[in-house]
C-alpha cells in the first residue's frame, strides 16, 4: 500500500476493475428486489458543469447505497440530443448539428466516466438516433389515428426575415433574437397532443405521489389549474354590430356578473376584426397586439392596452349594453378569446378600467371595510366572508349562494351553464426547425393527412445538413419531402415540421428498460420489471413541463398496453443549484465585464465574508456581485475536469455531498474542496499505517475493556447515523459528518495490543463501507488492502450491532444555574434519584452552591444535570 494517497492511480485502477468485471451491467433477476435510480439525462452541450456533477453524484450515492442493501440496481444514462443549441452551434461553426452533437457526446461521456459513476452504459440511449426516435414516430402515428394527436391552426411568434417560428424566449423586445426583425403573431397549422383529455387524472394522481416534494406537486396542480365556473353568453347588440350573434366567455366568478362593466376580446376575435375593417386605428392597434409575445409570463407583466370597438353586447341578466374592447392581454388561443371584466373585483380589470375611464361597480362588501375605487386592495378579490351588494335580487348573498343563484338564472334563460375547466392547454409540439424528430405525416391532396405506415418508419432525419437559420432546411429539400401517398400512391409531400424536444425526454426512462428491443417502443415485460423509477433526480426548473409531460406520456404508454403502472417516478429529489461568488467591472457601454473567481484576489473579514476584491492580473479593484448560480454569463463557473485532475473524482464527490444537503443550494468553496482532500488523506494515512503492521486476527468482542467498548460504540453510532441519513433522508452531509466523528475517535484509539488492532480493523472497514457510495474509488482500494477478496461494491452495508451501543456507565455534564461546573460518571442503569445524588455530591457543585438554597434539580437523561440554586 503506497504511503501517500494517490487519487489518479487509485481511481484509474478502480474504474478498470469495474469495466473489466462489467460491474454495473444489470439484467432482470426475477425474485430479487429491484431499484431503478435515474438522474435526468444531460443535453450534450460539450462539457460537464458543476450542476451535472452534483446531480449525477447524488444519484450515484443513492444507487450504490441501494446496491449495498442487496438490491438489483439499474442506473442508466443517455443523451437528450435534439434541440436548438445544436442548430445555433452549427450555424456559428458551419458544421452539421449531428457532427457537433456526436463529438460532444463522446467528450462528455469520458468526463462522466471519470467521476466513477455506477452506470450501465450498455443501456445508453441517444435521442437523435433513428433507433430511438422511430418508436416516438410509431406512437405518434397510433395516437394520430385515435385523435389523441390532432392538427389545427395555432398562434405562434413568426420571424418574417428568418421565416421561422420562434420560442417565446427567442423574442427580445418584440424582435427576433437573430434577425432583429419585428415579430408577428401568425396562425399556422400545428400538431397537438390532447393532454387536456388526461387533465383530471394528471391532477388526481398527484395525490398518489407521496415521495414527491409538496412544492412540486403544488406547482403541477396550479399549472393544470382545475377551476369551477360557468360559461356566460352575451347576445350581440344588433344596432352596433349589425347582425345577430353571441359572445361566450368562461368565468370562475359568475357570482360577480352584476359588476361586469365591459367585455374584452383578443385581437383575432371576429368582433375585433369586424371593428378593424371599419377603423384604421383599431386595425393598427390589432397589428401591434399581433406583434407581441404569446407567452403567459409576458402577458402578466406587460402594460395593459386596449381600444373601444364601438360595438356592444347585452348583459344576460340586466339587459344593459356593455362596450366591447379589444385588449392586448386577452389571448385568442385561450377559451373563446374573450373575458368578462369586473373592475371592482379583478386587479387586472381594475387597472384597465382606471386607465381608460371605464365604470367600476362594487358587488361585494366586507364588514368594516370601505370600498375605495381609486386604489386596489387585496380584499376586493376575496370571496370568503363577503356578501353581495348592488346586485339587485342577488343582494346579501355569500359567494356560494350568489354563484348558484346567478348560474341557475343563466341556465334558465339559455345564456350560461355551470362548467369545470382546466388552465392546462393541449400541448403544441410542432417546430419549424431542422434538428428534431421528423413528424411522420404525409400530406396528400386527395387523402389529406396520412400517417406514415409502420413498415416505412423511421422517417430518418438527414444528418449532413448545415442550417443557415432562415426557415427549416427540410422545407428546402425536395429529396426529403417529395414522396408518394401511402393510401392512393399519388405524389404527396412529407411533413417538414419536427417535434418539440420535450417529446424525447418524456419517455426515455421507459426505453432504458429495454434499449435494444426491436419489437416495439418498450418490451412490456422489461418495462413492468423496472418501472416505475424508484428515485428520480433533477433540477426544480423541470418541476412543471418535463415532469408533467413525462407523467402524461407514461399514461399514454399504459393505455397502449406497453406498461402497467400509472406513474413514472415514485420518488423525486430536486437538487439545489451550485452557486459561486461573482466579480465584475462596469464597462464603458454601461454593461458589466465579469471575472472568474479564480482570477480574483479577495480580502475577508473575521467572519470569512468577502469585503474587498481585486483582479490578480492588474491589481485593480473589482466589484463584488454576490453569489449566483454558476453560469457562463456571469463567468463564475468552475471546470469540473480541472477539479478532478487536481484533486481526484472522490474529493469532488465528497465536497459536493458534504457542503450542503442535496435539495439546498451548494456554495462553491475552494477551501471546502481542499478540506475534502485533507480528510481523504487522513483516512488513507490511518489505513496505511494499520495495514503496514500486518492485518490482525478477528475481533473478540467479549474481551473488550471499557475504553475499547467506547471505541466500538463510536463505530456503531456512525453506522446508525449514516444508515438513517443516507437510507431514509438523503442527508449525505450529516452521514459524512458521522464518519468524520468516527475518524477522530479511531485516530486517537490505542493500537498497542492485538485487540486494539482488531478493533481498528473493524473501524477502518466501517469507514470504507460508509464512504463507499460517496467516494467509491478510495474505498475500493482500502477494502482490498484491508484483506477482502471481493470488491467493496459487492459488499453489504455494515450491520448495526445494537449491543455495541449499550453503555455500562454514562458521563453526564453537571451545570449550576445553567453554567458548566463539572461532570459525573454514573451507571447506565442509575435511577433519577441516584443521578441527582451523584450531582449534588460533586465537589464543584458543592463549591458553587455553598451558602445557596437548591430550588430545583433538572435531569436530562443521558445528557446533563442542571442544579438551580439561589
Amino acid at each position: 500500500m503506497h504511503e501517500q494517497y494517490q487519487p489518479r492511480e487509485i481511481e484509474a485502477a478502480a474504474q478498470s476493475h469495474w469495466d473489466a468485471q462489467k460491474s454495473f451491467v444489470v439484467s432482470e433477476q426475477p425474485g430479487k428486489d429491484t431499484f431503478y435510480c435515474l438522474s435526468m439525462f444531460p443535453y450534450p452541450s460539450g462539457k460537464l458543469h458543476m450542476g451535472h456533477v452534483r446531480n449525477y453524484t447524488i444519484g450515484d450515492v443513492i444507487a450504490r447505497y441501494q446496491r449495498m442493501q442487496g438490491k438489483n440496481v439499474l442506473q442508466p444514462m443517455g443523451w437528450d440530443a435534439f434541440g436548438m443549441p445544436a442548430e445555433n452551434a452549427a450555424m456559428k461553426n458551419k458544421v452539421a448539428p449531428a457532427k457537433w452533437t456526436y463529438e460532444n457526446i463522446e467528450y462528455m461521456k469520458t468526463q462522466l466516466k471519470s467521476l466513477g459513476l455506477a452506470i450501465d452504459w450498455s443501456r445508453e440511449v441517444t435521442t437523435c438516433k433513428p433507433d430511438y426516435y422511430r418508436w416516438e414516430q410509431w406512437l405518434f402515428t397510433r395516437l394520430f389515428e385515435k385523435g389523441v394527436i390532432y392538427r389545427k391552426n395555432g398562434t405562434v411568434n413568426w420571424d418574417p426575415v428568418d421565416q421561422t417560428v420562434l420560442a417565446n424566449e427567442q423574442v427580445i423586445d418584440g424582435r427576433g433574437w437573430r434577425s432583429g426583425a419585428l415579430i408577428e403573431k401568425r396562425e399556422i397549422p400545428m400538431y397537438y397532443f390532447k393532454i387536456t383529455a388526461y387533465a383530471d387524472e394528471l391532477l388526481s394522481s398527484l395525490d398518489e405521489l407521496d415521495g414527491w416534494p409538496e412544492q412540486v406537486k403544488t406547482m403541477q396542480r396550479n399549472w393544470i389549474g382545475k377551476s369551477f365556473g360557468a360559461d356566460i353568453v352575451f347576445d350581440y347588440d344588433l344596432e352596433s354590430i349589425g347582425e345577430a350573434g353571441q359572445l361566450r366567455v368562461y368565468s370562475t366568478r359568475p357570482d360577480t356578473l352584476m359588476g361586469a362593466t365591459y367585455v374584452a376580446v383578443a385581437a383575432e376575435h371576429p368582433l375585433a376584426q369586424r371593428a378593424a375593417a371599419k377603423n384604421p386605428q383599431i386595425a393598427a392597434f390589432i397589428a401591434e397586439c399581433k406583434a407581441g409575445s404569446v407567452a403567459e409570463a409576458d402577458m402578466a407583466t406587460m402594460e395593459k392596452k386596449g381600444m373601444a370597438t364601438g360595438e356592444y353586447v347585452i348583459h344576460p341578466l340586466t339587459g344593459d349594453k356593455l362596450p366591447v374592447w379589444v385588449a392586448n392581454y386577452v389571448l385568442w388561443g385561450y377559451g373563446e378569446g374573450a373575458v368578462m371584466a369586473v373592475p371592482a373585483h379583478d386587479e387586472r380589470d381594475f387597472e384597465f378600467a382606471h386607465k381608460y375611464g371605464l365604470p367600476i361597480t362594487q358587488v361585494y362588501a366586507a364588514e368594516g371595510k370601505d370600498y375605495d375605487n381609486t386604489q386596489w386592495q387585496a380584499w376586493y378579490a376575496d370571496k370568503d366572508g363577503l356578501s353581495t351588494v348592488n346586485s339587485g335580487q342577488y343582494d346579501g348573498k355569500d359567494f356560494g349562494a350568489a354563484f348558484d343563484a346567478i348560474v341557475a338564472d343563466l341556465e334558465a334563460n339559455g345564456h350560461g351553464a355551470r362548467k369545470t375547466q382546466f388552465r392546462l392547454r393541449d400541448w403544441g409540439i410542432s417546430r419549424q426547425r431542422y434538428w428534431g424528430c421528423p413528424i411522420p405525416i404525409i400530406h396528400c391532396d386527395s387523402c389529406g393527412d396520412v400517417p406514415v405506415p409502420e413498415d416505412q418508419l423511421p422517417v430518418v432525419l438527414p444528418e449532413d445538413v448545415v442550417p443557415d437559420g432562415s426557415g427549416s432546411p427540410l422545407a428546402k429539400m425536395p429529396e426529403f419531402y417529395e414522396c408518394s401517398c401511402p393510401k392512393c400512391g399519388a405524389p404527396a409531400k412529407r411533413e417538414t415540421d419536427t417535434m418539440d424536444t420535450f417529446v424525447e425526454s418524456s419517455w426515455y426512462f421507459a426505453r432504458y428498460a429495454s434499449p435494444q428491443y426491436t419489437g416495439g417502443m418498450v418490451d412490456p415485460a422489461a418495462a413492468n420489471h423496472w418501472l416505475p423509477v424508484d428515485q428520480y433526480i433533477g433540477g426544480i426548473e423541470h418541476a412543471i413541463l418535463h415532469l408533467l409531460y413525462a407523467r402524461f406520456f407514461h399514461k399514454l404508454m399504459r393505455d397502449e398496453g406497453l406498461l402497467s403502472s400509472n406513474e413514472p417516478f415514485k420518488n423525486l429529489l430536486t437538487q439545489g443549484m451550485v452557486v459561486a461568488d461573482t466579480y465584475y467591472r462596469l464597462a464603458d457601454n454601461g454593461g458589466k465585464d465579469w471575472f472568474n473567481p479564480a482570477d480574483v484576489v479577495v480580502e475577508r473579514d473575521a467572519k470569512g465574508k468577502v469585503v474587498a476584491a481585486k483582479l490578480a492580473s492588474d491589481g485593480l479593484p473589482v466589484e463584488i456581485g454576490g453569489t449566483e448560480k454558476m453560469s457562463k454569463s456571469k463567468n463564475n463557473g468552475v471546470d469540473p475536469q480541472a477539479m478532478i485532475d487536481a484533486y481526484g473524482a472522490d474529493t469532488c464527490r465528497l465536497f459536493m455531498m458534504f457542503a450542503s444537503p442535496p435539495d439546498m443550494s451548494l456554495e462553491w468553496s475552494d477551501s471546502g474542496v481542499e478540506g475534502g482532500s485533507r480528510f481523504l488523506r487522513r483516512v488513507w494515512r490511518l489505513a496505511q499505517g494499520h495495514v503496514s503492521q500486518g492485518l490482525p486476527e478477528a475481533l473478540d468482542k467479549s474481551a473488550l475493556n471499557d475504553e475499547q467498548k467506547a471505541v466500538r460504540r463510536a463505530i456503531h453510532l456512525a453506522i446508525k447515523q449514516a444508515s438513517t441519513d443516507i437510507g431514509q433522508h438523503h442527508k449525505f452531509n450529516t452521514a459524512i459528518a458521522a464518519v468524520m466523528t468516527l475518524m477522530n475517535v479511531l485516530e486517537k484509539a490505542p493500537q498497542a495490543s492485538a485487540l486494539d488492532r482488531a478493533l481498528l480493523q473493524e473501524g477502518l472497514e466501517t469507514v470504507a463501507l460508509l464512504l463507499a457510495p460517496i467516494t467509491p474509488h478510495i474505498c475500493h482500494e482500502l477494502w482490498q488492502r484491508l484483506g477482502h477478496a471481493e470488491a467493496i461494491i459487492d459488499a453489504r452495508w455494515p450491520a448495526l450491532d445494537e449491543s455495541a451501543l449499550v453503555q455500562d456507565s454514562l458521563t453526564l455534564v453537571v451545570q449550576v444555574n445553567g453554567k458548566l461546573r463539572g461532570q459525573i460518571e454514573v451507571p447506565a442503569s442509575a435511577s433519577r434519584e441516584e443521578v441527582e445524588a451523584a450531582a449534588r455530591g460533586n465537589e464543584n457543585v458543592l463549591r458553587f452552591t455553598e451558602g445557596l438554597a437548591i430550588r430545583k434539580v433538572i435531569v436530562v437523561p443521558g445528557k446533563l444535570v442542571n442544579i438551580v440554586a439561589n
